[in-house]
C-alpha cells in the first residue's frame, strides 16, 4: 500500500492511494490519529487500513490536493554516508577518509519537508542533492540480526538528502551541513514492505532541471539495509517512525569537475522505481 498525508481546505488528513485516487482513512482516526500511529500499530493497522481500502469508499484526486511528509516528525532521521562505492571514490578525491565502519550522521528532524516543498538555501553558497532510498523503522529494534532486521521495516519513500557542502566540512560529524531547514524533503508517500520484493534491486536516479545527475541501483549498496538496521540497533534502539537515509551513488555535485552547485530556480526530481519520485523548486 501507499500511505500518504495530504492537506485539503486547510485540513490535514490520512489516505491510501487507489489509482490515481486518495482513499481517506478519516474513518480510523479514533484508533489511529497520525501516520505514526499507524506505523507503530503494526499489522493491526495495516488490516484496518486494508479494510477501508477494500471497502471501495469515494476517493479523493491526487490532483486536487497538497501532499505533505508522509509521517509526522521523525523521534530520529539518520543517514549513512559514502555507501556506493563510485560515491566512496567521489569523496576519496575531495580528501574524505575513509573508515573500516559505517559512517552515521544525524539529520535534524525539523529538516523534513514535503514531497513538493521548496528548497530553501538558507546560508549556504554550496548546495547539492542527494537522491537515497529511505527506510521507515515500524517496530523498535535493538540488538537485532542482519537476518532479522527486515522484519523490522515498514516501509520506504524517496529521500533526497540535500546537503551544504561549506557547512557540512565544518566539522566531522556532518550535521550541520545535513540538517538546514527544508533540506530533508521525503514521500511522495510510504511504500509499505510488502510491496517491494527486493529493496537491494531498485533503479533510483535523480534530475536537475531534466538533466540526469545520478543514476544506481540500491543492488550497489556497500552496507545492506539489514547491515544498516543491526549496526545502528547495536548501540541504541531504533524507534517506530524513525527514518534511516540508506546511501547516495555517484553524480553530486561536489563531486563533478567541475563541481555544481545548486541555484535559486533549479528543480531537483529524485526518483525510485516501485515507489515514485519526489520533486522540489531552490529559492532563496
Amino acid at each position: 500500500m501507499k500511505l500518504l498525508r495530504y492537506e485539503q481546505a486547510g485540513a490535514i488528513h490520512l489516505g491510501v492511494l487507489k489509482e490515481d485516487k486518495i482513499i481517506p482513512l478519516d474513518g480510523l482516526a479514533g484508533d489511529y490519529p497520525s501516520m505514526l500511529s499507524i506505523v507503530s500499530g503494526g499489522d493491526a493497522a495495516l488490516a484496518a487500513v486494508r479494510k477501508v481500502l477494500e471497502a471501495g469508499a469515494n476517493g479523493v484526486a491526487l490532483s486536487a490536493v497538497q501532499l505533505i511528509t508522509p509521517i509526522e516528525r521523525p523521534g530520529k532521521y539518520l543517514a549513512i554516508g559514502m555507501n556506493y562505492g563510485k560515491h566512496l571514490e567521489e569523496s576519496d578525491k575531495l580528501g574524505v577518509a575513509r573508515s573500516a565502519y559505517q559512517i552515521w550522521f544525524n539529520k535534524q528532524t525539523t529538516c523534513v519537508s514535503g514531497p513538493y516543498d521548496d528548497i530553501v538555501t538558507g546560508n549556504t553558497q554550496q548546495l547539492d542533492y542527494e537522491v537515497e532510498l529511505g527506510m521507515v523503522i515500524g517496530k523498535a529494534a535493538k540488538n537485532v540480526s542482519a537476518a532479522d532486521a527486515r522484519k523490522h521495516i515498514f516501509g520506504y519513500v524517496v529521500a533526497n538528502d540535500v546537503s551544504a557542502r561549506d557547512y557540512q566540512f565544518h566539522a566531522q560529524t556532518m550535521m550541520m551541513g545535513k540538517s538546514f531547514d527544508t533540506h530533508g524533503p521525503i514521500g511522495p508517500w510510504i511504500v509499505t514492505d510488502d510491496e517491494i520484493a527486493d529493496p537491494q534491486a531498485l533503479d533510483l536516479r535523480c534530475f536537475v532541471n531534466g538533466e540526469e545527475r545520478q543514476s544506481s541501483n540500491t543492488a550497489l549498496m556497500l552496507n545492506k539495509l539489514w547491515d544498516q538496521i543491526a549496526y545502528l540497533s547495536s548501540a541504541f534502539t531504533l524507534e517506530p517512525g524513525d527514518l534511516i537515509a540508506t546511501g547516495t551513488p555517484e553524480g553530486v555535485g561536489i563531486g563533478r569537475d567541475p563541481k555544481v552547485f545548486l541555484q535559486p530556480g533549479d528543480v531537483v526530481r529524485c526518483e525510485i522505481e516501485g515507489i515514485g519520485a519526489i520533486e522540489n523548486t531552490v529559492v532563496a
